[in-house]
């Protein structure tokens, strides 16, 4: 298996899809990536040589934040956002939907399951 900033690559999977499994990297930044770097997006990663998966590496780390960088500064934004007080940040904290989706009847996901009610006897 390919190690790519941390992240082991499944050797079985096309190049172009086997970086989607690095956080921070989707498809079109894959083939963006690829192209970038002249790398047959068709080839398997068991296929690549050692080179070319430091290409790869190297262009990443150099061009685009992944993994625990990304994750971190994604974390330190919700948490400014949560310190500032704003709407987004209050949103945040008591664990309600963010993009003004409605929670009448849905929002479950965010809210939790239902509080199941007492019955009476």
């Amino acid at each position: 298996m390919a190690r790519i900033v941390g992240v082991e690559l499944p050797n079985n999977k096309k190049t172009f899809v086997a970086l989607t499994y690095i956080y921070g990297i989707g498809p079109a930044r894959a083939k963006e990536i690829l192209k970038n770097t002249n790398i047959d997006g068709d080839k398997r990663v068991k296929d690549l040589t050692d080179e070319e998966i430091s290409r790869i590496s190297k262009y990443i780390t150099d061009h685009y934040k992944v993994e625990g960088e990304l994750r971190q500064e994604v974390e330190r934004n919700i948490k400014r956002l949560i310190e500032i007080g704003c709407y987004r940040g209050i949103r945040h904290k008591i664990g309600l939907p963010v993009r003004g989706q409605k929670t009448h009847s849905n929002a479950r996901t965010r809210k939790g399951p239902r509080a199941s009610r007492i019955k009476k006897k």
